[in-house]
């Protein structure tokens, strides 16, 4: 038992070092998500793989974590989105963007935001004020400086009456409505929230 033991601690402790060596390569790192980790060199973000082998260069202003197979990237002050090889799926086009959820992605031009699906067409039209992820099966949007949530076809689904709203979580998003914090449900239906 004790020869395992001793084993085990010899393969986490060579495996700690193994891996503290390709970071120190880097001036930031972070965790992995789709087998690849965002790294940082010099004021540049790419990917390295488990390995520590950099697999799409530090070559981006900015950039995210994979989420549903891809990530945000923003070079030449563009965000656009890149599949695990580094290929550009998403062309870079958009102010502002973030991580596919559910299979779309928020995206804007122009100050105004929508969304786009894996191929890179637009799924939802770019026509609000802001958007947030989708979550359990709705965004929470803004439109005309209220909050609202669409489906993913674009559809209001809870009406645009919140002074600002939170994405879903666990069947329930919190809106401001006035000046009092609510719980709403996938129906709107609202509830006070307890202290």
């Amino acid at each position: 038992m004790k020869y395992y033991l001793l084993m085990a601690v010899m393969l986490l402790t060579s495996a700690a070092v193994w891996c503290q060596d390709w970071i120190k390569q880097y001036d930031n790192y972070d965790d992995f998500a789709n087998g690849l980790a965002l790294v940082s060199k010099a004021g540049k973000k790419g990917f390295v793989n488990k390995k520590g082998e950099l697999v799409i260069p530090c070559v981006y202003e900015d950039a995210m974590h994979f989420n549903d197979g891809l990530a945000p990237v923003k070079k030449g002050g563009k965000w656009g989105f890149l599949d695990s090889t580094g290929k550009e799926v998403v062309a870079l086009q958009y102010e502002d963007a973030n991580t596919f959820s559910e299979g779309l992605a928020m995206v804007s031009k122009n100050g105004r935001y929508g969304y786009v699906d894996k191929t890179g067409q637009l799924a939802i039209p770019i026509a609000f004020d802001n958007a947030f992820c989708f979550s359990e099966g709705l965004a929470a949007v803004n439109k005309g400086g209220l909050w609202g949530f669409i489906d993913p076809g674009g559809k209001s689904v809870i009406p645009f009456k919140f002074n600002y709203a939170t994405s879903f979580y666990q069947g329930a998003a919190k809106v401001l409505k006035g000046t009092k914090w609510l719980y709403i449900d996938k129906n709107g239906k609202e509830s006070q929230i307890e202290n």
